[in-house]
């Protein structure tokens, strides 16, 4: 692996990076005496050092905002890919690389390029390679901090209903994601690879339940109900049917298949990936 090399991306800009994987990037790429600038939409934030106003569906604005910026981490946080076509052109003029955070969920077709039903992942990874830009894909598994959806029912004690309690999902914390990626903006060597990321492990949904209960010592169990229940309350969210019922069917799946493990996160920065009893030990105080 090619060492780390500054001076090839003394300043990183990050846009629409979710929160915790875009904290603690900035932290670990600001430790390593990277210069970090990030897109807000906010007027207030904007005045605050370290952040520059900007959109990423208004082209002129983050042309702006990437100005002799070296390096971009682009995380799309829109449900379409709307507007990107113009994000990555505006970038194409004045970023070196850029490093995406994509989805697992993205699968390569042979002659028909990266493809992710109903997300707009593939659609963007496509739009970076025809637009001849340095670039790198991340596409990580479910997130550790996806559990925080189950801190209510936690906190309450008792039970987490869910559907898919048997389902082994792999999920890879943010930390490790952010060390990847920071390696990514930061030295050679990574241009044109889909970097597949997860943990250590794939415990079932029941297991980080009761994972997550022993590390901020409460008594937690998962109780399972129907799917149809599940998909009732998935379809309150607003979330499309198509993708409701890709998701359970997925979870269906999982259970007698495990997500499969990959050593990327080894590879890329020489430490392993945190397991996920690791993530709940230190987040257990938002469970109590």
């Amino acid at each position: 692996m090619t060492e780390k090399t500054t001076d090839d991306a003394s300043t990183v800009l990050l846009l629409g990076a979710p929160g915790a994987v875009g904290r603690h990037l900035g932290l670990q790429l600001a430790a390593a005496g990277v210069r970090v600038r990030a897109l807000t939409r906010r007027v207030d934030r904007a005045r605050q050092k370290g952040y520059v106003l900007g959109d990423l569906r208004d082209p002129e604005s983050l042309r702006a905002a990437a100005h002799g910026v070296d390096a971009a981490f682009l995380g799309w946080p829109f449900a379409t890919a709307e507007g990107a076509a113009e994000a990555v052109a505006a970038l194409a003029g004045e970023v070196g690389r850029v490093v995406l955070l994509s989805s697992a969920a993205v699968r390569d077709v042979p002659g028909a390029g990266p493809y992710s039903p109903g997300r707009p992942d593939g659609e963007i990874e496509a739009l970076l390679t025809a637009g001849g830009l340095r670039h790198t894909v991340l596409r990580p598994h479910g997130f550790a901090a996806d559990a925080l959806r189950w801190a209510e029912e936690i906190r309450a004690g008792g039970a987490v209903r869910g559907y898919g309690g048997g389902a082994g999902l792999n999920v890879v914390d943010e930390r490790d994601i952010a060390a990847v990626a920071a390696r990514a903006l930061t030295e050679d060597g990574h241009d044109g690879a889909r970097y597949v990321l997860t943990g250590p492990e794939s415990p079932t949904q029941a297991e980080q339940v009761r994972i997550i209960g022993e590390a901020a010592g409460r008594e937690v169990r998962w109780e399972e109900i129907p799917r149809e229940a599940a998909r009732h309350r998935m379809l309150t969210t607003g979330c499309p049917p198509a993708l409701v019922d890709g998701a359970l069917d997925f979870l269906h799946a999982r259970t007698t298949t495990p997500e499969p493990v990959t050593t990327t996160v080894q590879d890329v920065t020489g430490q392993p990936p945190r397991p996920f009893r690791a993530w709940a030990a230190d987040h257990a105080h938002l469970f109590r």
